[in-house]
């Protein structure tokens, strides 16, 4: 009896060690050159950020990017300087938390991340109204921003928008059609995001079963947009640069949030700018 007991133990130790994530590899902005621009948020961590397009005080419009799934600050350098200088735009983009050179926050949320951005904001003074912009995973999160700090926002647009399969609001049968359409992997790590976000760790690194193609470069990108997106050298830049903290804090805390149990449901929102005080672009 207590050989089995033993066993049991020794197999339930075993089992906790491969689900458990490692500790971030925290890159302590302390040790960056004095030139990296970071900001120092209200509960002590650090966000490290990056600036484009015209200055501030001369900008028509004040503008905060929020990088994809497995992005940075440095992903900002897709959208065309040449427009951005045009129309007068500050376009300011972070690493979000986990990412880069970041802090991570264990206990990230749509909510959590929305005040990180309504910081960002107030720390670089980009006054009372300001625009945000996300692609993908980053577009999936404005919904957060949409949310809890409307009323901070001059405009909000969501480009290419990551969707949780789980909205109570989305049509059962189209949220279907579109889960369907994804790689099978796919669909088994959307499915461990919702029903066991515990296992994430252990799903995107155990050998037995395929993981997250974004993740092990199963899933491309055309030849053509790779060409663009690698002629710049900060894109370049980011390939080492976006997961140095772990994949479980960037990566897999992504997944978690952005197709776990719902936060809220967008379907379910109030018009956030009900005199069309600002505007929303989908």
């Amino acid at each position: 009896m207590i050989k089995k007991a033993a066993l049991l133990v020794l197999f339930l130790a075993l089992v906790y060690q491969a689900i458990r994530p490692p500790p971030p590899k925290t890159c302590s902005t302390a040790g960056l050159p004095s030139t990296t621009p970071r900001i120092k948020l209200r509960d002590g961590r650090h966000l490290v950020y990056k600036e484009y397009g015209v200055p501030k005080k001369s900008a028509n419009y004040n503008v905060i990017y929020v990088h994809s799934f497995g992005g940075s600050k440095f992903e900002a350098a897709l959208i065309t300087s040449k427009a951005i200088e045009e129309l007068g735009v500050y376009l300011v983009s972070f690493d979000r938390p986990g990412y880069g050179k970041s802090d991570p926050h264990p206990k990230r949320s749509f909510k959590s991340l929305a005040l990180d951005i309504e910081e960002v904001a107030d720390q670089l003074e980009l006054g009372d109204k300001f625009y945000v912009v996300g692609f993908a995973m980053g577009a999936h999160f404005v919904w957060g921003c949409l949310k809890y700090i409307p009323q901070r926002l001059a405009g909000a647009a969501l480009l290419a928008p990551a969707i949780n399969y789980w909205w109570p609001g989305f049509p059962a049968n189209l949220t279907k059609q579109a889960l369907d359409k994804q790689l099978p992997r796919d669909q088994w790590v959307y499915q461990v995001a919702y029903y066991a976000p515990w296992l994430m760790y252990w799903w995107n690194t155990q050998q037995w079963f395929p993981g997250f193609s974004v993740i092990t470069g199963e899933f491309k990108l055309s030849q053509k947009d790779l060409k663009i997106a690698y002629s710049l050298d900060e894109m370049q830049l980011q390939q080492a640069y976006v997961t140095q903290q772990g994949d479980f804090e960037s990566l897999h805390r992504d997944l978690i949030i952005g197709f776990g149990k719902p936060e809220f449901d967008p379907m379910d929102m109030k018009n956030p700018f009900p005199n069309n005080e600002s505007f929303a672009h989908l």
